[in-house]
């Protein structure tokens, strides 16, 4: 009897079966890559904001203040160095992209590059505006991520007689989640290149060995955490239930829910890398981002159906299994 039932377990969900459904969603209802679309336009086309003018401000007193301390010559020069090859670059509007909410967007190579409508205009912060405008970007980016999964989970609820959730709900859950997650990460982050830059002091091979193990390490740190937005969305949960709600289907799911994600992540990575083919200051960048607008829409989307598909197979197997644990007790 038992050996019967247990063969009469339902098949679980499977990855290609989720991300086709992804992806017929969204070219059901391409409206939900508007978001997307806009963010990506903005980057592209709009105006840069940075702050390399602050830091040219205050880089002679920073390098007096290195040589009084001791700092070596050579030490100076690598960091002034990658100071002139990134800082210029960098444009602050990045902050809209938020995680783990957020609006998915290609960050484009080349932010000094002329556009087809010319050179874009250049925006510089002050010291004292700086902190402002990071908060703002952050702040618009928690909301339109909030706003985007909302819009896309939606499409996977298969009882579409409950109203969606609330708008404000969604903001605060997404505002908590994102809070939360970046203190995590700088828990986690900061000890860890800590003892990178510890290491590589002493090997570069022993630290290059490091990094390897730990990104295989980080996989078991991911996968749980990578569900949780979707029980905000899909099952209306606050953020710190949605917590254990993604760990708990990974701990019983953990090989086929670590191949979906790595599927995911190698399809957005690869296929941004052919979004970024043309230039910058072609028209053919428009063919790249409606493709990556789809493409990220697309995943999202199967995420959440793999999400809602794979608690519903849990469901199943626990009810299935429920009277065997029932005689033998």
């Amino acid at each position: 009897m038992e050996v019967s039932r247990i063969e009469n377990l339902p098949t679980p969900p499977g990855i290609i079966n989720s991300i086709k459904a992804g992806f017929d969603m969204i070219a059901s209802h391409i409206t939900a890559i508007l978001l997307p679309l806009m963010l990506n336009l903005f980057l592209w086309l709009g105006p840069r904001l940075r702050m390399n003018a602050l830091f040219d401000s205050i880089k002679s007193e920073v390098i007096a203040i290195w040589k009084a301390g001791g700092v070596p010559a050579e030490d100076i020069q690598r960091i002034l160095s990658w100071y002139e090859t990134t800082i210029p670059s960098i444009n602050l509007f990045w902050l809209l992209r938020t995680l783990p909410i957020g609006i998915s967007s290609l960050l484009f190579p080349q932010q000094t590059a002329s556009t087809p409508l010319g050179s874009p205009l250049i925006l510089q912060v002050s010291a004292v505006s700086l902190v402002g405008w990071i908060f703002i970007l952050n702040l618009l980016g928690w909301i339109g991520g909030g706003l985007y999964f909302r819009s896309v989970a939606w499409l996977a609820i298969q009882d579409k007689n409950n109203p969606p959730i609330r708008i404000s709900r969604v903001i605060v859950q997404t505002v908590l989640t994102s809070i939360f997650w970046s203190i995590l990460s700088v828990m986690i982050l900061v000890p860890v290149f800590l003892v990178l830059a510890v290491v590589l002091q002493f090997s570069p091979f022993i630290a290059n060995l490091l990094v390897l193990f730990l990104s295989l390490v980080s996989m078991w740190v991911v996968v749980p955490l990578f569900f949780w937005p979707h029980g905000i969305f899909l099952r209306r949960q606050n953020f710190a239930t949605a917590i254990f709600s993604s760990v708990q289907m990974t701990r019983f799911t953990l090989p086929t829910s670590s191949m979906f994600v790595l599927t995911i992540f190698l399809l957005s990575v690869g296929l941004n890398f052919l979004w970024s083919i043309p230039p910058q200051d072609s028209w053919m960048t428009l063919v790249g981002i409606f493709g990556h607008s789809f493409v990220t829409t697309a995943l999202l989307a199967a995420s959440f159906v793999y999400y809602r598909d794979m608690n519903t197979w849990l469901q199943a197997v626990i009810e299935k299994l429920r009277p065997t644990a029932v005689t033998k007790a």
